[in-house]
This record gives structure tokens, sequence and C-alpha cells, in this order.
């Protein structure tokens, strides 16, 4: 086995190519979060996507640099400005018997408005105006303008059979009734919190699986997930703690495989006119909201230090993050420097927007997420409370987080965002952008955040087929919402996974997923 005891970027281990009799069959992986739902369409959170890419295909796949692949369509292409055609793989099979068509993924595309779930996934489809059947293997989508990205939004466009119907529900899926896919595992059972039982499926189309059965268990606590391996309960673990990771690295029984994320930790300072939870000082309310001040959000900014968050607190794992993207991805500015953490200037901004002796105001954060976000969480309002700011942290599992920052009731957030389409129309269309029911931006826009001239760059960035401008419209958007604060990134996050010495070949994915049909016993 390749063994990838690293200390930073991406760990590769060569796959088994194993002959079929010597497959191993069962394959446990002990797993921080699993999915909130069997229905595809139903959350945009990773955890979600992870676990259901094991029954269900997306339209385009990504490989684990995130490069677009063939997935349900073998290609694409723009065929005038407004339209994309898609061919659509043949002689694939459901786990019903039923064979895929362009049908099956028009009704897919198509059912992600009807599905009222707690993360929308009409950021997938935002662009897509309607869908044409051309032949059983070729679909139109037409769009909302063009749509240079509308590929990289599809992939995670997951396809369900058009049988399925619009009026099928959560219970009808969570049951096994219609968790019917093309992927290569089919559903078994589930239990929320608990196991997610999945066995190979024989007419998969790709690549056959080397596990026969693979259960996918929740274990949300860390040092519990790392006596299950510990133990021989589990093979596999993801979101190694930090603190553990050092231990590994010295037990010649483990093998640790880490890589770069995409996942980066934002803070949302709500900019409304009224804040949801109250600002106050002395325990009156501030007349105003003290966050719609830039001065305020530098400071916040400013008193940040990421050198500390990722030395310290993430023991390494991790680097700081001046935007919303790691650096290279399309639409990072190079204009924006490396934050500065300068602790009498944020003092000095203040002081001068009228808060001298700081303010109290709730902060609330995920702690199940990603790895460290409830320890970033707590060092951040240590590092604010030096401006004078007593902050009062909260740190929640995100089956309560997501719900409630969806409807938009906490005045300021911390929680993770990967840019997994590698392009800033899908972070900053969905973060930044001013709400737009009607084209679907903004969609995850909890803070209130509106700036003209960024949507206007954007908006023109988004419908710009020529590559370069593109990218120079989109680097200025970006610049402009960093600029302004409109969210505050902290650390770009990196993630461990750990599994018994020589066990198991394992290829880190910068999505952070793990999925059991890319693992393969050791040689």
């Amino acid at each position: 086995m390749l063994k990838t005891l690293l200390k930073g970027g991406i760990a590769a281990a060569a796959l088994w190519a194993a002959a079929p009799g010597a497959m191993a069959q069962e394959l446990v992986i002990g797993l921080r979060a699993g999915p909130d739902s069997i229905d595809p369409h139903w959350s945009t959170l990773g955890s979600q996507a992870e676990a259901l890419r094991h029954v269900f295909d997306t339209l385009v796949g990504v490989d684990e640099n995130l490069q677009l692949i063939p997935g349900l369509a073998t290609g694409w292409e723009p065929i005038d400005e407004d339209t994309w055609e898609f061919k659509i793989r043949e002689g694939v099979q459901f786990h019903n018997g039923e064979t895929l068509t362009a049908h099956d993924v028009k009704f897919s595309i198509e059912r992600i408005p009807a599905v009222t779930g707690p993360m929308s996934m009409t950021i997938y489809t935002k662009r897509v105006k309607d869908v044409e059947v051309i032949d059983d293997n070729t679909l139109h989508v037409h769009t909302n303008g063009t749509a240079p990205s509308l590929p990289n939004d599809f992939i995670r466009l997951f396809v369900v059979p058009a049988s399925t119907g619009m009026e099928a529900g959560n219970e009808e899926f969570n049951s096994g009734e219609k968790a019917i896919g093309t992927g290569p595992y089919e559903y078994v059972s589930w239990e929320p919190k608990g196991d997610l039982k999945l066995e190979r499926f024989d007419g998969y189309w790709g690549e056959t699986p080397h596990w026969q059965t693979v259960i996918r268990r929740e274990i949300a606590d860390d040092a519990a997930r790392v006596a299950a391996l510990q133990s021989g309960q589990v093979d596999l673990i993801n979101y190694v703690p930090a603190s553990d990771y050092l231990t590994m690295q010295g037990n010649p029984d483990l093998d640790t495989f880490v890589s770069d994320s995409v996942y980066i930790l934002n803070i949302a300072p709500s900019v409304k006119d009224e804040e949801p939870q109250p600002i106050t000082i002395d325990g009156k309310e501030v007349e105003g909201n003290p966050l719609q001040d830039l001065r305020v959000r530098k400071a916040l900014d400013l008193a940040i230090d990421r050198n500390t968050l990722v030395r310290v607190v993430l023991e390494g794992l991790g680097t700081p993050a001046n935007q919303l993207m790691p650096e290279g991805f399309f639409g990072y500015s190079d204009k924006l420097g490396e934050r500065q953490y300068d602790l009498e200037q944020a003092k000095a901004l203040m002081a001068e927007a009228g808060y001298p002796d700081g303010f109290e105001i709730d902060f609330t954060c995920t702690n199940n997420r990603v790895p460290g976000d409830a320890v970033v969480c707590e060092a951040l309002a240590q590092m604010w409370s030096k401006l004078g700011l007593k902050v009062n942290a909260q740190a929640l599992n995100g089956t309560v987080f997501f719900p409630a920052a969806a409807r938009e009731e906490y005045t300021m957030t911390m929680s993770a965002w990967g840019t997994l389409t590698g392009e800033a129309s899908y972070t900053y269309g969905s973060l930044t952008h001013s709400k737009d029911d009607e084209l679907g931006l903004g969609a995850f826009n909890r803070t209130g955040y509106a700036n003209a001239e960024f949507d206007t760059l954007f908006d023109e960035g988004q419908m710009t087929l020529d590559e370069a401008k593109r990218r120079d419209l989109f680097e200025q958007a970006s610049f402009i919402a960093m600029e302004d604060r409109a969210l505050i990134p902290t650390v770009i996050l990196q993630t461990v996974w750990a599994a018994e010495a020589d066990t198991l070949s394992f290829t880190p994915r910068t999505d952070q997923e793990t999925l059991a049909y890319k693992i393969s016993p050791a040689e």
C-alpha cells in the first residue's frame, strides 16, 4: 500500500485492480455526518451529496480535483447562446430495471424547484429556463441568457427515474421505495443519525466497486469516531481532529490521508436594518445595526489572527483565507492581498464608528459541519473580546443551525462553504449577490448584503462566453464583495482520514467526500 502520511497537499494512493473473485465483502466507514434525507434533491449539504452519490449519479461528473468528467452525460456543448446540448449515456440501468433516457434527466431538473428542503438545490438549476427532449439520448437545456458555467452546476444534478413522480416526498425516499438511482450501490436501509446500508449494484454502468456491502455509520462525536477506528468497529474514518492527527502520525498501526480542501470557514455579519438578534451595550439595544458600518466589519476582520487559528487552533491543518475561494479558482482576485492582523487599527476603527468600548453580540456557528468549526468559533470570540466585544458564541449541530440560518434568525454566523464547481458564479452568486428569486441568485445570502456595482459586474460575467473577459469580470466582482466584507473568510481547511495501517488504498478529494466505490483493499 502507498502510505500517505503527509503534512499538506493532496495525498494520492494507487487503486488496486483486484480480480472480481478477490473482492472484499464489506466496508464500514465512520463519518462525522450522514444524510438528512435519502431524497437527492432535498439539500445542498456536502454530507448529503457525499452519501447519495453511492445511489444516484449526476449528469456531469467531477474528479478528486474538481475537474469535470463525463457522468450520465457523455458530452455537452453549447449549440447557441442560450442552449446547451447534453448527450445521455446509452445502456444505463436504474436499480429497478428501467433504462435511463433524456426524459429522466428532464424530470430530475424540473423536480428540483418542486422540492422544499432546508437548503434549496435551485442554485444548480438557476440558469435553466426550460428543458427539451430531442430523443432518448439527447437533451437540450434552454437557459435564461448565456450560461457558460451550466455544466459546472450540473455536477450536483442527481438523476432519478421519471416514474418517481412529482408527488414523491421524503417518506417515500427514506423508506427506500423511491430510493432508486443508477449509482454503483443500491439502497438497503437507513437510520437517521445512524447507519446507511448499501449493496453493490451488479448492473452498474461504470467500474465495478470492490465492496459487496457498504455501511456508512454516522458517529458525530470526534472522540467516539476515533475510538471506533482504534477498536476495529469501522475500517475508515473521516474528519480526524487535529489533536488526534498529531498522535496518529507516530502510530505505526494507523495510516492517515491528508488533503487540502475547498472548504473555507466564513463569517456572515447581518447588515439588515434590524438585526435578528439584538446587539446591545450595557444591556440596552443599540440604535441601528452596527454591522452595517463597514468600519465595524473591517475591525472584526483586522482582529482575526489567522496564523494563530491555523497554527494553534487547527494545529497546522489549514491555511489563512483572504477570499471566498482558494487561489487559482476561476474568479479569484490577485488584487486582494493577505488579510492582516492589526488589533490597534481595529480598535481605532471601532472608536471611529462610535463603539470605543465595543458591544455585546451573538455569534452562532456549526459544530459538526467540518473539522475545527466549533473550536474556531470559540477562538474568534476570544479574539474579538480584545476589541472590547462581548461575544456570545454558540456552536450548534447542523440540523439546528442550517434551518434557522435559512430563516435568517442569526445576527452573525460562521459556517463552511466550498466552491465545488471551481468557479466564482457558484459561490458569489449564491452568497453575496443580492437576492433575486427569479434568477435564483443570492439563494444563500442570509446577511442582506447588496451592492449594485457587484451585481452588475457579476451578472455580466455569468453571461459572457469569452473566458478571459468572464474571468476578469468575476475577479472585479470578487474584489468588491471582499473589500465590502460582505462575508469575512478565515481559514481554508485541510481534511484528514484514518484507517488501520496497510489495509486500504484511498485517494483523498478536495471536496472532502468519502466515496466507498473509490476505495479498495491495499496491495
